[in-house]
């Protein structure tokens, strides 16, 4: 069972208020925040839902390489609900909300990339 994720994004402000908005449809929230002063190195901000912190970003720079991150959604309307919030935020279409058959019947999801092209997706297994 993973705990928790992290990576690095090249503005950490930007990408800090741009996961703000894009979240907030999934119930997540900035839950807390670490300063530079405190780890050392760089800033890091935790999203999570119920006051723990799961997803992270950190400012110590791009990643030479996007990262896919899907967060579980509660029903196909909160998907789509992401999927407007992220766009509204700077976000760019990678997969608007739809069926996925090729994974399974059911597999309703939406894809963003996020200010550093990483794709972050909401995802619904329910059937409608």
């Amino acid at each position: 069972m993973i705990d928790h994720l992290g990576f690095s994004v090249s503005d950490y402000e930007r990408a800090k208020a741009f996961y703000a908005k894009a979240l907030a449809p999934l119930g997540y929230s900035l839950i807390m925040e670490v300063t530079a002063e405190q780890t050392g190195h760089d800033p890091a901000a935790g999203f999570g839902a119920d006051g723990k912190p799961d997803f992270w970003i950190g400012g110590e720079g791009a990643m030479n390489k996007p990262v896919h991150v899907a967060i579980a959604a509660k029903d196909r309307a909160t998907v789509d609900a992401f999927y407007k919030a992220a766009i509204a935020a700077g976000g760019r279409d990678n997969g608007p909300p739809g069926i996925r058959p090729h994974y399974h019947p059911n597999y309703y999801g939406a894809f963003v990339r996020d200010p550093d092209g990483h794709n972050i997706e909401a995802v619904c297994h329910a059937p409608e």
